[in-house]
């Protein structure tokens, strides 16, 4: 399993590698476009190539993009409906275009609608946003912490949307697995037994054949408490046992982990901390 985190690209995208490689990531993860709203800064033929250049300097030969926060495949509104459908397609020409492994979004929540109506909503996005797409960058769906209503908190619910979605598109549809985004909707992790035990329901409601990067974060929340609160590795509710379990799975152990755990300090202590937290339960 190789580690890294998500780095900033500020000031451009070609700085991602250099951020990635100063914090002795193996992979790393970032934004093309601010996760916020705006748009997307061009990608030029000398931004792409320089890019590719640091990445292969510095040895990476997986890396990640994570489409912007504000993308709800679930929404009633036309305008963040087809924006997200457009923003994520976008993403994934861009990241194309980067040579990204793949990017991951995540997938929304349902306010106004039923459930049943929610996935088809989301199903059809997804086969619009996927139509036509040739590019090499692979998307994911990333499981959800399960806070209100948000949709694919569930295996089943991520499986029923790539269920209906696959035979309508070309491009193979992933996943992304978020620790702590699966613990907070009740995904027992926390020690070895129960990774095992997660492992083997994915497997057999998703397929981990699907499964193509984890976010290895630990949670600053209980086992379903339904909240989105990524905390430092070991510290928080899931603990070393658990991630030392998930780091060593011998059927993860070529899945990539980015971490995404916070870090308020100026100097990028905790992310250093983290990183060599995970490097340290690698057997």
């Amino acid at each position: 399993m190789n580690f890294g985190l998500h780095v900033s690209a500020a000031g451009g995208v070609a700085n991602a590698p250099d951020n990635a490689k100063a914090f002795g990531c193996e992979t790393f993860q970032f934004f093309t476009r601010s996760p916020r709203g705006g748009a997307a800064p061009k990608l030029t033929p000398a931004t792409v190539n320089t890019f590719k250049a640091k990445c292969a300097v510095a040895g990476f030969s997986h890396y990640y993009v994570h489409a912007p926060y504000f993308v709800n495949f679930a929404s009633t509104d036309n305008r963040i409906y087809h924006g997200s459908i457009s923003i994520v397609r976008e993403e994934l020409e861009r990241s194309s275009r980067l040579g990204v492994t793949a990017l991951m979004t995540h997938i929304g929540s349902a306010k106004e609608l039923t459930r049943d109506e929610a996935l088809t909503k989301v199903v059809d996005g997804v086969i619009k946003l996927l139509t036509g797409y040739k590019g090499s960058a692979q998307f994911l769906l990333e499981i959800s912490a399960g806070a209100g209503n948000v949709i694919g908190d569930t295996f089943e619910e991520i499986a029923e949307i790539i269920r209906r979605a696959q035979p309508k598109v070309k491009t193979e549809i992933g996943v992304c697995f978020d620790t702590a985004h699966a613990f907070a909707s009740g995904y027992d992790l926390r020690t070895r037994k129960n990774v095992y035990d997660v492992v083997r329901k994915f497997d057999a409601i998703i397929g981990l054949d699907r499964l193509v990067v984890i976010h290895g974060n630990d949670s600053k929340v209980d086992i379903n408490e339904r909240r989105d609160r990524h905390w430092h590795i070991g510290q928080g509710k899931i603990g070393l046992e658990g991630f030392r379990a998930i780091i060593n799975h011998p059927k993860l152990k070529k899945i990539d982990m980015i971490l995404e755990t916070p870090d308020d300090s100026d100097n990028g202590s905790w992310d250093k901390k983290n990183m060599a937290a995970v490097k340290k339960l690698r057997q």
